[in-house]
């Protein structure tokens, strides 16, 4: 399916040095942040206290997260859960003015004095401590996710691609998550188990669209043998900008939804989203295939593998001789 068809060819590796400088700035840059400022943890990392509330009738979200924020707390989470009545409230650990952590029933008695249980109806009904042990534990896991995603691509594109397809799509892919957790870093955006599950589908998003190009690329090597490499990539890319324009275009719309529409629960993981399909279509195109370029991928390359290139066929007619 196509939505249009682009009959000449754009050059889009006629500017692929300039691309991968800006690249690799950007790239040095995300490292940098991470470095100087870390990423902002979520209390579901750094630990802290956890409140289930309900209410009589939907919950005022956005008076909860005001009065709240009132008494000190700018990294909570406060969302529904179950239904509309009932809000999970999240608070980070807090110290008092001797640098001791306050008890998590201190907490939880302060933000229930604050939501006014007389006259909004509000009920406690959990209070729970989590603590930064359980925190490490948990971007421990999360971090193993993200090494073990990481090396499946590296494994499946090793065994699918030539290696300089698939040198070029590993660090196409690890670009992508370094320049997401740099943008975290760097504003200070608040870093959660939502984000980092975004940080995985993007991974799978990019991975998808570096194959679509390779295996393009990879087929014009077979169909086109007039063209050299730089003409190659550029027709692959060409010819798969309608379908790249489907699948991102339709995801980044809903992703858009869930930024504008979806509330401060589910903004990071939106905007990780974006931030991500994004660079991996820019990734996809100006870092893989770039790569794949610079490393020098040939036709020979990628046809040694078939039974009959065009010398080998020649030789293998019969009347090959007698044309002789």
């Amino acid at each position: 399916m196509e939505f249009f068809r682009i009959k000449k060819d754009i050059p889009f590796m006629r500017h692929a040095l300039v691309l991968n400088i800006i690249s690799l700035i950007t790239f040095l840059a995300a490292v940098f942040f991470l470095w100087h400022n870390g990423l902002h943890l979520s209390i579901e990392f750094t630990g802290g206290t956890v409140m289930e509330v309900s209410y009589p009738q939907a919950a005022p979200l956005d008076l909860i997260r005001d009065r709240v924020q009132k008494l000190g707390y700018n990294d909570t989470q406060i969302q529904n859960f179950g239904s509309s009545r009932d809000v999970m409230i999240r608070l980070p650990i807090q110290k008092d003015a001797d640098g001791k952590v306050i008890a998590s029933a201190d907490q939880s008695t302060a933000v229930m004095k604050a939501l006014d249980p007389a006259s909004s109806g509000a009920k406690l009904q959990r209070v729970e401590f989590v603590g930064p042990q359980v925190g490490q534990e948990l971007a421990l896991d999360g971090l193993k996710a993200l090494v073990f995603v990481i090396i499946g691509i590296v494994l499946y594109l090793s065994f699918r691609f030539e290696w300089k397809f698939a040198l070029a799509g590993i660090i196409a892919n690890l670009h992508d998550v370094v320049i997401i957790l740099g943008f975290f870093a760097c504003f200070h955006w608040e870093f959660s188990l939502s984000v980092l599950a975004a940080v995985l589908a993007v991974l799978g998003y990019s991975v998808n669209e570096s194959v679509v190009i390779f295996d393009r690329i990879r087929e014009n090597f077979r169909k086109y043998r007039k063209m050299n490499t730089r003409e190659i990539i550029d027709n692959a890319i060409t010819s798969t900008i309608s379908r790249t324009m489907i699948t991102h275009g339709s995801t980044e719309m809903m992703v858009l939804a869930m930024l504008i529409f979806g509330g401060p629960t589910l903004f990071y993981f939106a905007l990780a989203l974006t931030i991500g399909i994004l660079f991996g279509i820019y990734s996809s195109v100006f870092v893989a295939a770039a790569l794949a370029m610079w490393l020098g991928v040939t036709r020979e390359d990628l046809i040694k593998g078939d039974r009959k290139p065009d010398d080998t066929a020649r030789k293998d007619d019969p009347n090959f001789g007698a044309r002789v």
